[in-house]
């Protein structure tokens, strides 16, 4: 796979984090802003034929860095994002507080 460089495109309320992948096809991961501090992603779409390449995550792993940069916390609406959230502890320091979150697990 060809070095795929990720675009973020952003206005007050929300954005998005965007990749190229040529013949019209794009990848994407979209948010909107929660307040000052914290974000909600809430989609993340790859083409069917340019999934399994680790393009989802190099979108998420995008917005982690911007995330910490920004010292926004994330809270994953997308299936995608909360699944990844529960596999990389090492992502806790952005991840929002869960109780509200349709995807988490209720004891």
């Amino acid at each position: 796979m060809n070095e795929l460089t990720v675009r973020h495109e952003r206005n007050k309320t929300s954005g998005r984090y965007v990749i190229d992948l040529g013949s019209g096809h794009m990848a994407k991961m979209t948010y909107s802003r929660l307040g000052v501090c914290k974000i909600a992603i809430d989609h993340t779409h790859v083409p069917e034929q340019s999934r399994g390449q680790g393009i989802a995550m190099k979108l998420l792993e995008f917005a982690i860095r911007q995330a910490r940069i920004n010292h926004d916390k994330i809270v994953p609406m997308c299936a995608y994002v909360y699944e990844q959230f529960e596999r990389h502890e090492e992502w806790s320091d952005v991840l929002a507080d869960m109780k509200n979150c349709p995807y988490a697990k209720t004891a």
